[in-house]
């Protein structure tokens, strides 16, 4: 029977393969991590080989350990860390240059310039974007400009991009299918949301030529066949999805005024809207939630550059912490009446600030702050993050104040299984908090696309019923404390927005 579903999750620090069952549940796994290039301070790159290698090791792992012939899948997934670009030869498939990852800033002075320029209410008119580097436009363009000859290749029509979709999907086909999906197309600044299609006068603007771009299609749609000598049978990919759009879905969020957020990396919040486009007046994005039988639905996204990636830092750069789980163990013994904030712009601060030239600050530092109340502050920073962008999205869809709002989130991610964190979340929010038993949601809406395309699991309605609670938490925080605890957050916020730049 072909009722299993291989998932490909690759993201910004790892790659993970996971395969379904018949009733999407997961069956087995495997995870590796791959190397963080950093080669100035704000540049972030991936070596290309390793997203592929990782990905083939993974996937072979994760069907060997399941038990399971690549010939008895019914389809395989990809959901992947989105924005991030990748440039290669068409006649070879040889990268030109290392993937630029969604954090790089090194296109800063770039957008700055084009937002001079006046181009940001045609920008987020068309591709419900901001003018920042974090997208993938003025990556491509930078590749184009800075690798020798690359610009008239891609002029001959001789260069493809991708995102890392894209990219993996040209590799599990030997090169037969050029595509995406229009939750990844949605978040290149070249892609005109509302009309389904690539748009001439984005494209102009950043000095992309079109002959670049990959076909799009529907995040569930039959996107190929992964060849026979990568897992042993042809397997059909039948979803695509990036990865914050797959997780919505894996929470089985499909209808209007539903929410999740996901804690890993960095963290994403996205609130699904439904047929309709809201245009944010609060600096968040307006993106492609899913698309199926040609129809769009959309969502609104914050986003938070660091999350995990603020207790990885207290890890591997402070070496204050022996691992990342111990983070909520040592802020649940920390002073809790040392008022300290740390604001982790460690590549500038993502919405609802949107500055790019932001850096990483601590405040309230005393001879008493030790690692516990620095491991503290850390997870902190993601509830008080949280509700920044959960303000500014209730702001946008009600024309109000933002304030008060009281919706339930769905949470995953791995800072989602912290009930430390995700208590102090909810009192932050003043908001119940809901975690499923199933925490892989990126993968699990990824497999969801794979498994309804290929007729094995049911359509949106009946799988939302699937969705399962393991736990809800609810806020137990006085009202004055919380308030002068997020107080304290906006503070810092500010003084870290207006520090002078060198």
């Amino acid at each position: 029977m072909q009722a299993c579903v291989l998932v490909i999750d690759q993201g910004t620090t790892s790659t993970r393969a996971i395969v379904f069952g018949a009733d999407a549940v997961p069956l087995a796994s495997a995870q590796q991590e791959f190397r963080q290039i950093f080669p100035r301070p704000g540049w972030v790159e991936h070596d290309p080989q390793d997203l592929w290698a990782t990905t083939l090791a993974t996937a072979r792992e994760a069907l060997r350990t399941a038990g399971v012939e690549a010939a008895n899948l019914a389809g395989l997934g990809i959901a992947n860390q989105r924005e991030t670009v990748l440039v290669w030869e068409r006649a070879t498939g040889r990268p030109v240059h290392n993937a630029i990852v969604w954090q790089d800033r090194r296109t800063a002075d770039r957008c700055l310039e084009l937002r001079a320029e006046g181009h940001d209410a045609l920008i987020a008119r068309k591709a419900g974007l901001l003018l920042d580097p974090y997208f993938s436009a003025t990556k491509i363009a930078w590749i184009l400009d800075h690798v020798e000859g690359a610009r008239a290749q891609a002029k001959r029509g001789e260069l493809a991009f991708g995102t890392v979709d894209t990219f993996l999907l040209w590799q599990l086909t030997d090169g037969a299918v050029y595509a995406t999906d229009a939750t990844n197309a949605s978040r290149t600044l070249l892609f005109d949301i509302h009309s389904g299609r690539w748009d001439d006068e984005l494209a102009g603007l950043f000095g992309v030529p079109l002959s670049m771009l990959p076909e799009v299609r529907d995040s569930a749609a039959e996107f190929g066949l992964a060849s026979a000598g990568h897992f042993g049978a042809p397997v059909a990919i039948r979803g695509i999805a990036g990865d914050q759009q797959a997780a919505l879905m894996g929470q089985a969020c499909f209808e209007p005024g539903m929410a999740k957020s996901t804690y890993g990396t960095g963290c994403f919040l996205l609130l699904n809207t439904g047929a309709r486009a809201i245009a944010s007046h609060n600096r968040l994005l307006t993106t492609i939630a899913y698309q199926w039988h040609g129809q769009r639905t959309y969502a609104l996204e914050g986003s938070i550059f660091s999350a995990g990636a603020t207790v990885q830092w207290l890890r591997d750069g402070l070496g204050v912490l022996g691992s990342a789980a111990e983070s909520g163990e040592l802020a649940a013994v920390a002073d809790r009446n040392q008022p300290v904030y740390l604001v982790p712009a460690f590549t500038g601060l993502g919405a609802p600030h949107w500055d790019s030239e932001a850096r990483a600050s601590i405040t309230g530092i005393t001879r008493g702050t030790t690692h516990r109340e620095l491991a503290r502050a850390a997870l902190e920073s993601v509830a008080y993050q949280t509700r920044d962008l959960l303000e500014a999205m209730h702001a946008d869809v009600a024309g109000g104040s933002g304030e008060g709002a009281g919706s339930t989130i769905r949470v995953d991610g791995g800072m989602s299984a912290s009930d430390w964190t995700m208590q102090f979340l909810a009192d932050t929010l003043n908001a119940p908090v809901d975690r499923p038993k199933i925490l892989e949601t990126t993968a699990l809406g990824a497999a969801f696309l794979a498994g309804w395309q290929a007729g094995v699991y049911p359509d949106p309605q009946d799988f939302s019923r699937t969705w399962q609670l393991e736990r809800r938490f609810r806020p137990s925080m006085d009202q004055a404390e919380r308030e002068t605890r997020y107080r304290g957050w906006r503070e810092a916020v500010a003084r870290t927005v207006a520090r002078p730049r060198l």
